[in-house]
């Protein structure tokens, strides 16, 4: 084992350069394996990305203008978001398999309350947010109390919500959102200097939650790097940022529901790295009856991820509906139905997310829903059928939980 030879004495100071050797090509690998199981991690993913994105350009002279790469981000900012609640559940090791449904009602019923009770947009949304979020705490108590596999729970859960739907639903089984005021989250879009402010805005929050990571290290005593701790990420982030309003810039500036999956991208980053909470999902994730016995509350820490994860599907339904500018029976397009449930599980975990908890971090909604969203759009460009664009993205989640464990064998971790 690579952990053994780390663990042994040094050699003396009378012992061959050929024993010295070894020891040394050790502590490389385990250095380099711990740079691959964190800062490292979304490595392959990166590589598999752009080796898409040059895949389409070369296939599609449409893949790279402005318009299409504006409307692959608004395609995928629905899984992406989904990707991103369900990434909170699976650090729990569980898994939520209604949030698709929770997606797909409470749709309906933010749209029930628009259309049939005049109540004002913002309301509808809060509320139907709020009910996601007990929906998901609902089924988590299920779990934690009843002590039912959390596939079954949500699984059930799941089918009893589509028939409630259906009941939700009126005599014309669709409700239109054309002139309501919730179709503007889908249209709206901030442009120009506006655009550029934003991202200075996001810049600075994000450079702020950087120093304030390593203030928390350099105060625990932990070695701290300003170039790869601050100055490296900020700079990626601000010259990646640069390119993506120049780009959105000149194709109408940049969609609102971006910068709302960007606001969520950031708040979920703070919470999994700057919080208590954050702390406990990992180590509920990673040996839940360790966590048990240190005094952390298990039942509540998945309680509030299935909450999350619940709350964050219904944000995601509503965007949907402004997208498609309704709701209807099942109606797909990110609203319930279709593959939705299958799509953002393989967006987390095509991401980074471990199915076996305890580890992912924020990008990896990002980036998986990025991946997802790649290759339908670049196969729809290229005339491909859906059936192939089904199978290809099964295919890349098997192929990314393949690259997950290859490399826990190389760096000689298990998941609990």
């Amino acid at each position: 084992m690579l952990s053994s030879s780390i663990t042994q004495p040094p050699p003396s100071a009378g012992a061959g350069s050929d024993e010295v050797a070894p020891a040394a090509s050790a502590v490389q690998k385990r250095t380099f394996g711990e740079l691959l199981t964190s800062d490292l991690r979304a490595l392959p993913v990166v590589i598999g990305l752009v080796a898409l994105w040059i895949f389409f350009i070369f296939q599609s002279d449409v893949f790279l203008t402005p318009r299409n790469l504006s409307n692959l981000l608004v395609q995928s900012t629905v899984v992406g978001v989904m990707a991103l609640g369900l990434m909170f559940v699976l650090l729990v090791k569980e898994i939520d398999l209604s949030v698709a449904a929770i997606n797909g009602v409470t749709a309906v019923l933010m749209a029930k309350l628009v259309v049939e009770f005049g109540a004002p947009p913002w309301l509808a949304i809060a509320f139907a947010i709020v009910a996601g979020a007990v929906i998901g705490s609902l089924s988590a108590r299920w779990v934690t109390f009843i002590g039912v596999p959390s596939f079954v729970v949500t699984l059930g859960l799941g089918l009893g919500l589509n028939g409630i739907q259906l009941i939700l639903l009126p005599a014309t089984a669709r409700y239109g959102l054309m002139g309501t005021g919730v179709e503007a989250i889908a249209l709206a879009k901030v442009d120009g200097l506006a655009a550029w402010g934003v991202l200075v805005a996001g810049i600075v929050l994000y450079g702020t939650l950087l120093a304030s990571g390593l203030a928390r290290r350099r105060r625990a005593g932990l070695p701290v790097s300003l170039l790869g701790g601050f100055a490296l990420p900020l700079g990626v982030s601000a010259l990646l940022g640069a390119a993506v309003v120049a780009m959105l810039n000149a194709h109408q500036g940049i969609p609102v529901v971006t910068l709302i999956f960007a606001a969520l991208l950031g708040l979920g980053g703070y919470v999994l790295k700057e919080t208590r909470f954050g702390l406990h999902l990992y180590a509920v994730g990673n040996n839940e009856e360790a966590a048990r016995r240190s005094g952390i509350k298990v039942a509540y820490v998945k309680m509030a991820a299935f909450a999350i994860a619940g709350g964050v599907s219904a944000l995601a339904g509503v965007i949907a509906a402004s997208r498609s500018l309704g709701v209807g029976v099942f109606s797909g397009g990110g609203v319930g139905g279709g593959t939705l449930l299958l799509e953002s599980i393989a967006a987390a975990v095509i991401g980074g997310v471990s199915l076996f908890g305890g580890r992912g971090s924020i990008h990896a909604a990002l980036l998986g829903c990025l991946v997802i969203g790649s290759v339908q759009n670049g196969l729809n460009l290229m005339g491909v059928d859906n059936e192939v664009r089904l199978i290809v993205t099964g295919l890349l989640l098997v192929l990314a939980v393949s690259i997950d464990k290859l490399i826990e064998k190389f760096t000689g971790q298990q998941s609990f």
